[in-house]
């Protein structure tokens, strides 16, 4: 990913995208795998390689924003304690004055009324916490935001003004998102391009308007059937998955989605596919990808369209 873009990450509950992005913060160690991350001022880094002072230098510049608004934020602090937290862990020596200043600074940008910040969380609105989760996430100036289901605690309105702001925001900072969730809808918004992830897989990734416009996996032509669509002239046709989701622990054989998979065939269920491009920036993991005729579908102009 590059500097400035939005990286959406979708997929069921339970498929790792959760995991992904806190094995990226190293909220939790990863088990294998590589996070590569290009600081501005040294060469490219394994995040996971590192040693401990190194990743304290560089945790500045990756921050996360967390899915619930009510449990992230200690209720035993004032606001203004939670946003200072952040610079008095990685910036000790930084007056008090100057912190201080920052806090205003930061929060006034994500509209949050600065003469309430001495007030503990209790006293705010799910969208005025998530906004503090985000003031805090900001107040180091990152490079990187992991955002962790940052609108799905919200109602839908609060939803629309929260995901303005972090656009507004990323213009304003020139931060980099990844963007996790389960609503396609939103990540289509927001992301210039879009990770589909199965049962800890990512099962295929490309540019937003090719992920939805031309989807090449099956499982992300079902996710988008799954959507509903606030237009009664518009019938999508529900595309169903059988049986039950694989446990994690024990996966199957080959593919897989091949247990759930309309268009399984023999082979699926004996070699797992590879992950592979198979057009400019648009990867699949599908023995079949680009032989199948699925569907994809405009959210915003409400119709129907065949993929490749």
């Amino acid at each position: 990913m590059n500097e400035g873009e939005t990286i959406g990450i979708v997929g069921e509950s339970g498929c790792g995208k959760t995991t992904l992005g806190r094995c990226i913060v190293r909220a939790i160690p990863a088990t294998s795998g590589e996070v590569i991350y290009y600081p501005a001022d040294r060469e490219a880094v394994d995040f996971l390689k590192i040693d401990k002072k190194l990743m304290k230098d560089l945790r500045k510049d990756i921050q996360m924003i967390f899915q619930n608004p009510y449990s992230s934020l200690d209720p035993r602090m004032t606001v203004i304690d939670i946003i200072k937290e952040p610079l008095a862990a990685n910036f000790p020596k930084m007056p008090k004055k100057e912190m201080e200043e920052r806090v205003m600074d930061i929060a006034g940008k994500v509209g949050l009324n600065v003469s309430y910040l001495k007030r503990y969380p209790h006293a705010f609105s799910g969208g005025q916490r998530q906004r503090i989760g985000i003031a805090r996430a900001l107040v180091i100036n990152p490079r990187v935001i992991v955002c962790d289901e940052a609108v799905s605690a919200l109602d839908v309105s609060i939803q629309a003004q929260v995901i303005n702001l972090l656009k507004d925001l990323q213009d304003d900072m020139n931060l980099t998102y990844i963007f996790i969730s389960h609503d396609l809808s939103v990540v289509e918004h927001i992301s210039d391009k879009v990770g589909v992830m199965y049962l800890g897989r990512m099962v295929e990734f490309s540019d937003t308007e090719g992920l939805f416009f031309g989807p090449k996996h099956p499982y992300t032509e079902a996710l988008m059937s799954a959507v509903p669509v606030a237009d009664p002239e518009v019938k999508m046709e529900r595309i169903p998955l059988e049986g039950e989701v694989p446990n994690p622990a024990n996966p199957p054989s080959g593919c897989y989605f091949h247990t759930s998979c309309r268009s399984c065939q023999e082979k699926c269920s004996r070699a797992m596919p590879e992950f592979q491009e198979i057009e400019p920036g648009h990867f699949v993991a599908c023995h079949y990808a680009g032989e199948l005729s699925l569907k994809g579908f405009d959210y915003s102009g409400g119709g129907e369209e065949n993929g490749e």
